[in-house]
């Protein structure tokens, strides 16, 4: 394979002039770029990405850790993700986790072995603790918040929103409230926040028969919706943990022809539009172009994105 060195042996000039032929930087006499860009042509030679870049001492590659894509609250991470990098000119490379410890210390070794300037965690399964220790080689992103833990972040605030959302679902007189969630309130911060808000409004931690987890998809909904339905005693209310969930939990309920306990769902979807039920906007395309900036900037510090509740009642 030809490389820099075969062109400046074949022009005649040096392997600096091909370079700076090759990357437009810096003076070369007329006389000497046609003839470098004649061998060029002629041997039909394309520069070695990675070897520039590693030359550079940057890949413009940013590893965003995902657990998977089902869920909405991901997806829209991923557009706002995106949308940054496309305007500072990296590239996205998506790794997927399923919140497997070995899969995460994986991207992080590559992380150490530079094959990304960055890695955003979505979310994870290994402590914040563990990923830390990372940063030595390397920007590392978290996108909930860190508490004690000295990494940056960027993150939507819940916890107020959700004890106005339980406060509002408290003064309308709803007293058994269904909960799904994406995971166990002990493995995950988001239903952790979910949990406690919920106890500081009801002074009381929810029936366990009331909480389904690994709740991720309309599917997933629609299959909650029958649990609940089985139940000696039903919910009056379910909290839903996306739109798109919410829209199955409902359709189980209009299949069978029943009336649906009421509900509200999250992430301001287009179903809860449509609907016109009442959501929680984590504004999740803030967060995830948040992540992208701290990710490119290097710059170590906490981005908060207030979420809101949206009342449609």
């Amino acid at each position: 394979m030809t490389n820099i060195h075969d062109i400046a042996k074949l022009s005649g000039y040096s392997a600096a002039t091909v370079s700076r032929v090759i990357n437009q930087r810096g003076y070369v006499s007329d006389k000497a770029r046609e003839k470098i860009k004649s061998i060029i042509d002629q041997m039909d030679y394309v520069p070695n990405d990675v070897a520039r870049d590693l030359s550079r001492v940057k890949t413009y590659n940013i590893g965003v850790v995902l657990p998977y894509t089902e869920h909405a609250y991901f997806n829209q991470m991923l557009d706002g993700i995106m949308s940054a990098a496309f305007k500072h000119g990296y590239r996205v490379l998506i790794l997927l986790s399923n919140y497997e410890q070995d899969k995460e210390l994986e991207f992080l070794e590559q992380l150490r072995r530079r094959a990304f300037d960055a890695l955003i965690f979505t979310s994870h399964g290994l402590p914040l603790t563990k990923i830390s220790k990372y940063l030595r080689y390397g920007q590392i992103v978290c996108c909930q918040d860190p508490g004690e833990v000295q990494i940056p972040a960027a993150y939507t605030q819940r916890y107020e929103t959700y004890v106005e959302a339980f406060k509002w679902v408290k003064e309308r007189g709803y007293s058994r409230i269904g909960l799904m969630q994406n995971r166990d309130y002990h493995v995950s911060a988001t239903s952790e926040k979910t949990i406690a808000a919920y106890s500081a409004v009801f002074s009381k931690m929810p029936d366990p028969q009331m909480i389904v987890n690994e709740v991720m998809t309309y599917q997933d909904g629609y299959q909650a919706g029958k649990y609940y339905h089985q139940l000696k005693q039903q919910p009056d209310f379910v909290f839903c943990n996306s739109d798109d969930i919410a829209t199955g939990f409902r359709q189980f309920y209009l299949d069978q022809k029943l009336s649906a306990p009421d509900f509200m769902g999250q992430e301001h979807q287009l179903p809860s539009q449509l609907l016109n039920f009442s959501t929680i906007d984590h504004q999740i395309l803030k967060v995830g172009h948040a992540a992208m900036e701290l990710a490119i900037s290097g710059e170590s510090k906490i981005v908060r994105i207030p979420s809101r509740f949206i009342n449609r009642a």
